[in-house]
């Protein structure tokens, strides 16, 4: 399944909005059922206005009524080569524990090597009501 969702990953990379850091990421969301959602990052010159590929691609499942996730696969680099390892942001991670289960999957993958981790791995003490 990880080569399934490097492919979608990487044709969304190209699609990625860095004028400013030239940083492209992509990430491809699995929900249970199988499908898949894409997201990239879309900067601003406002930097806080600008929107994750994490988030991005949560943001497009929930807004298709997913709410069951299984894992997530970021890529990204400077000028769209995948060239290290690209962990979520804190918010992210924080998004991300909103609507996946602790044991929820992020596979990272930095060209030739991967990297697999659960939610509670990345985000130990995250917050919740």
């Amino acid at each position: 399944m990880n080569e399934t969702l490097l492919k979608q990953a990487k044709a969304a990379l190209q699609n990625a909005y860095a004028p400013y850091s030239c940083f492209y990421v992509a990430a491809a969301l699995e929900c249970a059922d199988g499908s898949v959602f894409t997201g990239v990052n879309v900067e601003n010159a406002s930097y806080g206005a600008t929107l994750c590929a994490e988030r991005g691609a949560l943001a497009a499942a929930v807004a298709q009524g997913k709410r069951d996730f299984v894992r997530m696969l970021i890529i990204g680099g400077k000028d769209g080569n995948i060239t290290d390892f690209c962990p979520p942001c804190g918010i992210c991670r924080q998004v991300l524990s909103e609507f996946c289960k602790p044991n929820f999957e992020i596979i990272l993958y930095n060209g030739s090597d991967w990297r697999t981790l659960t939610l509670t791995q990345l985000l130990p003490e995250g917050f919740t009501l």
